[in-house]
């Protein structure tokens, strides 16, 4: 019997239907990639700034004060004075400050001797995922401070201008957001296809659809077309709310990132519906969902820790979880404007996931329905 798209979508109105009736799906399909977008945009924030700075100056002369203003005005650090380098400490171990500055006396005279005027600055390194940005804080802040007490540029043998290309500003939820696209649409497409069809296996629901003339390719495909709209729903949510309330540029093809997006949801719900038939049990179904849903979208794909600076075993592994390509898609389409070429490596290893997965699901899929 031959596939009939009647047929079809008779079973994806049918699943529709139930869609609508149920709150859960229809709250956690529409809900969370607002709630996603909204938490991650405004709480995510990669510049560290309003580092409490406990500052002890012993010298207590112009110069430095002057020191003293460059970290106060530099906009990254708050000076809170202390009466000792102790009670600079102390700050520090009572989770106060997660700097300190200290000045010795004599800092003025050394520099007015011909010497070089010496300062500590202690950091916290428990959290070294701050300490890297405030030595860079600091490498700027000593030169500007230098330039200051000096009242002039002294010259420069070698002078480098640095521009950053696609995000001059290095704005946190210019990098954070694209990459939301590919977590709302993994959770999404493997979580709600492997609840409700794991749903149907258990409460029997799936052998009355089994016992219709309907060919398997018609039943998978009216099962999942319903959570393909609710994820492009999703995805749509994203872009929406990324160019109107955190005015995040577009500089690629829509048609090139709609596709990509496409494949990559194709790709999860059909590995939502190889969880539904290996578990057929709701809550083993999240489980594993979840596992192959939500972590490599967020660990292994690049949204939060870049994958160069990941051990050689678990680069490799990336290059067979299609978030990692679709993480390319999606921020190369944002803040690049790359084209197919630039990003033709991304689109044939998500492609070809997509084909392989696929086939394993609908394979897996029509051998369970076998005497």
């Amino acid at each position: 019997m031959s596939f009939r798209w009647s047929r079809a979508a008779a079973i994806a109105q049918k699943e529709m239907y139930h869609v609508l009736r149920d709150r859960f799906t229809l709250t956690l399909a529409l809900g969370l990639p607002v709630f996603m977008v909204f938490t991650f945009g405004f709480a995510i924030e990669f510049n560290v700034k309003n580092v409490p700075l406990a500052v002890h100056d012993a010298d207590k002369t112009q110069t430095s004060r002057r020191v003293i203003d460059t970290f106060g005005s530099s906009g990254y650090f708050l000076v809170d004075p202390v009466v000792s380098p102790a009670a600079a400490q102390q700050a520090i171990d009572g989770d106060r400050s997660r700097a300190a500055l200290v000045i010795p006396g004599g800092f003025q005279k050394d520099l007015l001797s011909g010497g070089v005027a010496k300062a500590q600055l202690l950091l916290d390194g428990s959290d070294n995922s701050t300490v890297g940005p405030i030595l860079g804080y600091v490498a700027s802040i000593e030169a500007i401070a230098s330039r200051r007490i000096a009242d002039f540029d002294p010259p420069k043998p070698i002078e480098i201008h640095t521009r950053f290309l696609f995000n001059p500003e290095l704005n946190s939820r210019w990098f954070v957001i694209p990459g939301l696209a590919v977590a709302v649409l993994a959770i999404l497409a493997v979580l709600l296809t492997a609840l409700t069809v794991a749903r149907e296996w258990e409460n029997g629901s799936m052998e009355l659809l089994l016992s219709t003339p309907a060919e398997p390719l018609e039943i998978i495909v009216g099962k999942l077309a319903p959570y393909a709209v609710l994820g492009l729903v999703g995805l749509a949510f994203v872009y929406v709310i990324s160019r109107t309330v955190f005015a995040l540029p577009f500089r690629g093809s829509h048609v090139l990132f709609v596709l990509g997006g496409i494949l990559f949801l194709a790709t999860y719900l059909a590995l939502g519906l190889l969880i539904s038939v290996l578990t057929r049990r709701q809550q083993i179904a999240m489980q594993l969902a979840m596992m192959a849903g939500m972590i490599p979208a967020f660990l292994l794909s690049g949204f939060i820790f870049p994958i160069a600076s990941m051990p050689a075993f678990f680069r490799y592994l990336t290059m067979v979880l299609p978030a990692r390509w679709f993480m390319t898609i999606a921020r190369d389409s944002y803040l690049k404007g790359s084209t197919l070429v630039e990003m033709g490596t991304a689109f044939l290893a998500l492609g070809v996931l997509c084909v392989i997965i696929i086939a394993i699901a609908a394979r897996k899929f029509k051998k369970d329905l076998e005497p």
